[in-house]
């Protein structure tokens, strides 16, 4: 979907869910793929890629070990930054919001439709945590495969799901010559949205 900068349409969640569909058809392995930047307890930014797994009106939601460095940050610090960026389009969108879990019923649902070996994977990881050596990670591997053998794997009560709050979108369009198309949505006092351009 082009996007005419001058003239934005007033809902961004519908922009940015035509945008994701445009990404799914650019055959790369992972369109959904995320950068979501946090703010560590001592103050230090930090940043990885992550796959988003849901997008509405109340937020952008990823799952993950609510004990990872950046479940730890959240809880200290519940904002985030999303970033996607498309190379095939030459665009990005920019996401910033408070940050609160998802619900039980959301976690367990995505638990549920995971893989069974990356079901026994969240189980079996310290996600952030030092560990000795690739040896040990199989042997907890393992050792989580016999517990849960014959039986649903359950999710794990340190694993679940965040939702970054759409505060703030950007929508953004290379353009080759660096003279970029920006436009930001920001919420207004009423619950609609403002509109702005930006230079590039």
């Amino acid at each position: 979907m082009s996007l005419d900068f001058d003239r934005p349409p007033a809902d961004p969640v519908t922009l940015a869910r035509a945008w994701f569909k445009d990404a799914e058809g650019t055959g790369l392995p992972n369109p959904n793929a995320m950068t979501v930047a946090t703010i560590d307890p001592d103050g230090r930014p930090s940043a990885r890629i992550v796959l988003l797994r849901g997008f509405d009106e109340r937020g952008a939601v990823f799952f993950t070990n609510r004990e990872s460095r950046k479940g730890v940050a959240l809880e200290a610090h519940p904002r985030a930054a999303l970033l996607f960026h498309w190379d095939p389009l030459d665009r990005q969108i920019r996401i910033e919001g408070r940050v609160t879990h998802a619900s039980d019923e959301e976690s367990d649902g995505y638990f549920a439709a995971r893989a069974r070996e990356s079901q026994i994977n969240a189980w079996a990881s310290s996600q952030s945590r030092p560990v000795e050596d690739r040896a040990t990670m199989i042997a907890l591997q393992r050792a989580m495969t016999e517990r849960f053998a014959g039986r649903e794997v359950p999710r794990p009560p340190h694993w679940g799901g965040y939702r970054v709050s759409l505060d703030r979108l950007e929508f953004w369009q290379g353009d080759r010559h660096r003279f970029h198309d920006r436009v930001i949505y920001l919420h207004d006092e009423r619950g609609g949205w403002i509109t702005q351009r930006l230079c590039p």
